[in-house]
């Protein structure tokens, strides 16, 4: 069994290294997306797709079409390409075993199975592991999608600054696509060689520098009331820069984690382990553990889970949300 990472898998491809079976599973979508974007446009020339590619996927195919394009011989190529998309669409995916047993040489056959991998203790899973290449994937955690911002802009030529790849995570989230679709966009806007920060997210993004989650939260951690109004008086005045649905819960996580310090033995590096965030945001949970306290953290989360309820309408006779928002931030402050 062979275990790639999707990067290994590309550059194999590049230097003409093939297997039979490339079988791609798991929940971050956006790796797989990628090995089968290049295996569908990059692995043939075009004078040979014509003849050589078939994309099949498996809401839309049965097994017996699958094979019969698996079992074809290339034409005016040493190899076919053969991608099967959607595969957990498909219903009777298990009948590929056969396939799979015998595979054909000269096919690259190339399957994404999205949203969770097929049983491990099948004899589909087994044959995959004994014959085929495996890309398993999950969500990254949190902590690491700056680390993976600044290697995705690398990858690509560019640097980017450790507080603009955090901005970006922190306004996105965990979506790498939708990460990796706005740093294609700033690619197009800057020169080459163009170190990306804050101003460029804020130009090209959308994300203000001055006035998001990341910057309310680190004015809150610091009891920072006149900068915390502001950016609440900000959101009020617009409403899609930050939804209150969205503001809650990133501050209640914030809480959350400053509430786990004090349970904490040793230094830096023990208290972002502990906490599951990037070291370079582990001063401003310090910081904020310093100004509340557990007894302040404590009433800040029992704040935030009152106030997310209201905001959707439970205890609440209709206040707006800026109204709601400086209510909240009043109240965890004092």
């Amino acid at each position: 069994m062979q275990i790639m990472e999707y990067q290994d898998i590309i550059r194999d491809w590049k230097q003409k290294k093939f297997k039979p079976l490339y079988w791609l599973e798991g929940d971050e979508e956006f790796f797989i997306d990628q090995v089968t974007a290049y295996a569908e446009h990059d692995l043939l020339d075009e004078a040979e797709k014509g003849f050589n590619l078939t994309v099949l996927y498996g809401k839309d195919t049965d097994w017996a079409a699958v094979v019969n394009a698996c079992r074809r011989y290339p034409m005016f190529a040493e190899k076919q390409v053969v991608v099967l998309k959607e595969a957990q669409s498909m219903r009777d995916l298990l009948k590929l075993e056969g396939y799979i047993d015998n595979l054909m040489p000269s096919t690259v056959f190339v399957v994404a199975h999205k949203q969770g991998k097929i049983d491990g203790r099948s004899k589909m899973a087994k044959l995959i592991k004994e014959k085929g290449v495996l890309l398993s994937t999950k969500k990254m955690y949190d902590n690491q999608l700056p680390a993976w911002v600044e290697a995705y802009v690398n990858s690509r030529e560019l640097a980017i600054t450790q507080k603009a790849a955090i901005l970006l995570v922190d306004h996105i989230g965990n979506d790498l696509s939708r990460i990796a679709n706005e740093i294609d966009k700033l690619l197009v806007n800057l020169p080459a060689g163009k170190k990306i920060d804050e101003g460029d997210i804020e130009k090209y993004v959308g994300i203000s520098k001055e006035y998001n989650v990341f910057e309310l939260q680190n004015a809150l951690g610091q009891k920072n009331a006149e900068k915390v109004f502001r950016i609440v008086a900000y959101f009020a005045a617009n409403p899609k820069a930050a939804p209150i649905q969205m503001t809650l819960p990133a501050l209640y996580n914030f809480f959350a984690k400053v509430n786990l310090i004090f349970g904490v033995k040793g230094g830096e590096k023990e208290i972002a382990a502990a906490l599951g965030v990037h070291p370079f945001f582990v001063k401003d949970y310090m910081a904020a553990a310093r100004q509340y306290g557990p007894e302040g953290a404590e009433k800040a989360i029992l704040l935030l889970q009152q106030y997310n309820l209201r905001s959707i309408g439970i205890n609440d006779a209709g206040v707006e949300d800026g109204e709601l928002m400086k209510e909240l931030m009043y109240k965890v402050m004092n």
